[in-house]
């Protein structure tokens, strides 16, 4: 007999982003219209909702226009229009303006919106609590419950004062269940219960893997008369030559800058750092000149989808479904998810819904599938589906130009028959006696800054005696394989100095995983070549506490 108490909902969400909560939303949507009781509730595991959400952003509103249609009444964060588009190209000193009539009608910023995405989140967790919604921060979903048949039952919350030697501290207590008639994931990339259930049920048998780029995101205060709302730049080129990626500017409301550099992490060499390629972009001439007199004042990083149609698996499983970027509705070329994600989220909802008042229960949804492959998510993502693995195929110039052609031969109609494939990005090290070592300037405190610096502005915090929920399967690997074969590639991609070689006291080198910085980017879970570890969830509440990201 289980000690855990336990709730049962019609529907639970794991996850408060942008799909989740449009999934609850709609859900208590149908009800109310129906006139009829359902039970709704959403997992977040971080302390509020927004805590962990980082993102550009750039909001195209298609699907809050139909998700909430008076949501310009409602007091909406989306409030800055785009209305100044830049792409550039920079070398080393100099930037080139790659001119807007080249790129197809179907990729600009017309009617999009530059917003906090975390602050949107907050303002749907409005809206959804009160349609009735039941929102539980602070409460990771750790556990995946299942049934007598198989089928997914629901989840648990973590235990809550493990020590980290495993013992029971005196403020214990076990997680609670939460059974529903269907649950969803809304994790967000690379969750890791959607890990776990795509493994259990197969769901990339018929799907390429999916593949992930890292976006490091700064938020800066810069002077009044260097801010220009609803501006947007992004940019390509320096200072990336051995991978491939591009940074962004938006400046948002209240004389803030949001930018950030995004490296995809299928690159080769284990000397790169997608920090110090950030922190190095910054330093460009064009780059400086939209921040410098200005004061940072925030700072993230998050995993991001980028494999597109081909790498979305099968969406259902018995009990459930994924929604948003748990299965991965990102339109890489457009550098925007949000929208589709919401999209992805309310067909999976109206699903849920109509086998509900069907009377069905933890079975496959059937429905959510073909619905969404008939959706404009579907278009909109398959028209774009060969632009990041040409580039990823070819390099960034023939990559490009192939990415361009595909994309205007989609634009009139036309449209290549084919399907570009992918490959893991654990996969693309080179050992590191076949690369060049990489030497990155030292910060100046004043425009580029380290790690540590970094993770202490993004108000990270976890609880110190506390089982370390960055798991290694073989704790011999890092120091057997990864050092001396990649040079310890884990202590330059973690963007928050979790991981670092030590000397023991044998004299030998040890890996020390300093868990207390962690972000919760889920990098390392991508990128390590031996997929040594495994990144679980930590007591509730604890990662970073972004305030306007």
């Amino acid at each position: 007999m289980s000690e855990r108490e336990s709730m049962t909902y019609d529907v639970v969400i794991v996850g408060a982003g942008p799909a989740g909560l449009s999934a609850a939303i709609r859900l208590k949507q149908l009800a109310n219209a129906a006139n009829r009781e359902l039970s709704v509730c959403i997992l977040e595991k971080g302390s509020e909702v927004g805590a962990h959400i980082l993102s550009g952003a750039v909001i195209d509103p298609i699907a809050l226009d139909e998700l909430i249609p008076d949501w310009k009444d409602k007091g909406s964060p989306l409030t800055v229009p785009v209305t100044d588009n830049h792409h550039w190209v920079l070398s080393e000193r100099t930037k080139r303006e790659f001119p807007h009539f080249l790129m197809p009608p179907f990729m600009n910023n017309k009617g999009t919106y530059t917003l906090s995405l975390g602050n949107f989140c907050r303002w749907l967790a409005v809206q959804a609590e009160e349609l009735g919604v039941e929102i539980f921060p602070g409460f990771p979903a750790a556990e995946i419950l299942f049934n007598d048949d198989g089928s997914v039952k629901g989840v648990a919350t973590g235990e809550v004062g493990i020590a980290r030697d495993g013992s029971l501290r005196r403020d214990y207590q076990p997680g609670m269940e939460l059974h529903a008639r269907y649950t969803f994931l809304a994790e967000g990339a690379r969750g890791n219960l959607t890990k776990r259930l795509t493994e259990l049920f197969a769901l990339r048998d018929d799907s390429g893997p999916q593949v992930y780029g890292l976006g490091i995101k700064e938020l800066w205060d810069i002077p009044p008369e260097k801010h220009k709302p609803g501006r947007v730049i992004h940019t390509q080129g320096w200072p990336l030559d051995e991978a491939w990626g591009g940074g962004f500017l938006y400046h948002q409301e209240n004389n803030q800058v949001a930018l950030g550099f995004v490296v995809s992490l299928d690159y080769a060499n284990p000397y790169l750092s997608p920090f110090e390629e950030m922190q190095r972009w910054k330093t460009h001439p064009a780059i400086r000149a939209e921040i410098e007199g200005g004061r940072r004042v925030s700072y993230g990083a998050r995993a991001i989808n980028e494999g597109g149609w081909q790498a979305i698996p099968r969406l259902v499983f018995p009990g459930g479904a994924l929604i948003g970027c748990s299965a991965g509705f990102v339109n890489v070329p457009r550098i925007k998810g949000t929208h589709t994600a919401m999209k992805s989220a309310m067909i999976a909802a109206e699903a849920a819904f109509q086998a509900i008042v069907d009377g069905r229960s933890s079975d496959v949804l059937e429905a959510y599938p073909p619905a969404l492959h008939k959706s404009w998510v579907a278009q909109e993502l398959h028209k774009v589906r060969n632009a990041q693995p040409a580039v990823a195929h070819w390099g960034a110039t023939a990559g490009t130009l192939y990415a361009g052609l595909d994309l205007w031969l989609n634009q009139l109609g036309i449209g290549v028959p084919w399907t570009l494939k992918l490959r893991p990005d654990h996969t693309s090290l080179r050992e590191k006696g076949q690369v060049r070592p990489i030497d990155y300037p030292k910060p100046d405190g004043v425009l580029t800054f380290d790690r540590l610096s970094s993770v202490f502005v993004s108000n990270t915090n976890h609880e110190e005696d506390q089982p370390v929920h960055l798991t290694l399967k073989d704790a011999d690997i890092p120091t057997a394989i990864n050092l001396p074969v990649y040079a310890g590639p884990e202590q330059r991609y973690c963007p928050a100095g979790v991981y670092e070689f030590v000397e023991s006291e044998s004299g030998e080198p040890r890996l020390q995983i300093n868990a207390q910085n962690c972000v919760h980017c889920k990098t390392c879970d991508i990128k390590d070549p031996t997929q040594n570890i495994n990144w679980v969830t930590p007591e509730g509440g604890g990662g970073p506490n972004y305030p306007n990201m």
